[in-house]
């Protein structure tokens, strides 16, 4: 294991993943959310969008960090279908500028995600060809390519993590609750199985990479990939919600869906070891 970094910054601290390792932060970390963000959640005092050049430029500037969390990104494959532009100007061009200013020697550890696939053909493993099918997950796969250009960086993969989000909206789970609260429809996607893991258990092993010495691209997998249909039932069952939802075929969907992205692992070490799924066997 290399020495604990002197300056942690996480970028994305508001965002499902990012809130996930915001609280399980081992370290001092400073964490950013976007300068949209209305009210910051508790702990996180910095607002800054990579892709405003100037206020990158101006904060590395002032600090050296030893390690960045990277977690910035707009995830919504919706609003990326939409307004294609902005989504490869944040999780694109976001990436570029924060790889150009971060100082020389700087860990950086880029969450990606498992929409870097198709979903028709897993497991993958790390080795596997990406192929998206939608403007989000493309624009991950050119923002994997930048990250990983750079020397010294990790990219980690994720399917789903299920756990509270710092918005209460947002995730698997908080969807569930906040529509159900607010008496809102819901529909499943009946034909899409991922690799799904408690976001507690996810943040501590994307801290475990971070304070290794690996590199290149690592999975965070589940003993188990579970459909959305069963997880969705599985959580409103143990967390009480009483909610009710439709299905829908993927072929149903406004936008690009994916199927089968059971993340796997080509990797044999103990940070390639399986987390436990949401539903055991």
């Amino acid at each position: 294991m290399s020495q604990e970094p002197a300056r942690v910054l996480l970028f994305g601290a508001g965002s499902m993943l990012g809130w996930s390792i915001w609280q399980a932060r081992p370290l001092d970390v400073t964490g950013f959310c976007n300068a949209a963000t209305r009210r910051l959640p508790d702990g996180i005092t910095r607002a800054l969008d990579l892709d405003d050049e100037d206020a990158v430029r101006s904060l590395f500037a002032h600090l050296r960090p030893d390690l960045i969390i990277n977690c910035a990104g707009v995830c919504d494959v919706e609003t990326c279908e939409t307004s294609p532009d902005f989504a490869w100007s944040v999780n694109v061009e976001g990436t570029r500028v924060l790889l150009e200013h971060t100082p020389p020697g700087t860990r950086i550890v880029h969450c990606s995600s498992d929409h870097v696939f198709g979903g028709d053909h897993g497991p993958y493993r790390e080795d596997s060809p990406t192929a998206p099918i939608s403007v989000y997950g493309r624009t991950r796969v050119a923002a994997e390519t930048l990250v990983l250009a750079r020397p010294g960086t990790v990219v980690v993969r994720a399917g789903l993590w299920i756990g509270p989000s710092a918005t209460g909206r947002i995730g698997h789970l908080d969807w569930l609750r906040h529509r159900h609260r607010r008496g809102l429809p819901m529909t499943v996607v009946a034909d899409e199985h991922r690799s799904a893991v408690w976001a507690e258990d996810a943040a501590r092993r994307v801290w475990q990479i971070a304070r290794s010495d690996v590199t290149g691209i690592r999975h965070v997998t589940a003993t188990r990939a579970v459909s959305r249909p069963e997880l969705a039932a599985y959580l409103v069952d143990r967390f009480d919600i009483g909610a009710r939802f439709a299905l829908e075929s993927r072929a149903q969907r406004r936008t690009p869906h994916l199927g089968n992205v059971e993340l796997a692992t080509c990797h044999r070490d103990e940070l390639a070891t399986p987390l436990p799924s949401v539903i055991p066997r």
